[in-house]
């Protein structure tokens, strides 16, 4: 009984700490090993691990650390000198954080997370612009997409090289076979959009959202 207290308890605080990737990663590290933020900041490039981490701005990782020692999923170890500059501090993690870490990797993988993509919501928009201004918009996504496709399977041919486990390669792979599935299908619309099987106008859909109105109101007025 005492046992199960605790194990809610614990479990209560891991939901009290903010989930986000870069939270994960810093976690991750210092399961590892204890160490200060720069070396964080060294693996996630060394790793590439900013190709699934959004690390664009280095605050986010120190802000992130003072969360998570607020939080107490990691605590101060010490420092380390560094010539000529303030000492590093030195984090490792505590009980709580590697708690943490382990439950939200299960959840990441297992639970499919609601999340608030840009693309998706302005192809929720397209009816404001032009079928042709929307094929060109697209091709320059692909062109993008493409140039990207090609950066990781540079880098994923890169590990095979060296010889990677593949379980490491294994959120490459993941990368690529989402961007191909998204290349596919903005060039399979872009093909509809230049074959005319998929078109519209602001005129059609004000006549269209006039023709529902007028139907709602027959129907509230029975």
């Amino acid at each position: 009984m005492t046992r199960h207290i605790i194990t809610s308890y614990i479990m209560t605080m891991v939901t009290n700490i903010k989930k986000s990737p870069v939270a994960l990663a810093i976690l991750c590290f210092l399961i590892e090993e204890p160490m200060h933020p720069y070396r964080m900041q060294q693996l996630i490039k060394e790793r590439e691990k900013d190709e699934v981490i959004n690390v664009r701005h280095r605050a986010s990782i120190y802000q992130t650390i003072e969360r998570l020692h607020r939080d107490k999923a990691i605590a101060i170890q010490g420092k380390k000198k560094n010539e000529g500059r303030p000492d590093l501090v030195v984090y490792e993690i505590t009980d709580l954080g590697h708690e943490a870490a382990y439950t939200w990797i299960r959840e990441m993988i297992s639970t499919p997370a609601q999340e608030f993509l840009e693309f998706p919501a302005a192809v929720s928009f397209l009816a404001l612009l032009t079928p042709e201004d929307v094929a060109l918009l697209f091709k320059q996504r692909v062109n993008a997409l493409e140039n990207t496709l090609a950066r990781l399977k540079d880098q994923f041919q890169k590990g095979v090289t060296l010889r990677l486990p593949r379980l490491f390669l294994l959120e490459s792979e993941y990368q690529q076979a989402v961007l191909e599935a998204e290349i596919g299908w903005i060039q399979s619309v872009i093909v509809d959009i230049e074959a005319r099987s998929l078109t519209w106008s602001m005129e059609e859909l004000r006549k269209r959202n006039e023709s529902i109105d007028n139907r709602l109101d027959e129907k509230e007025i029975e």
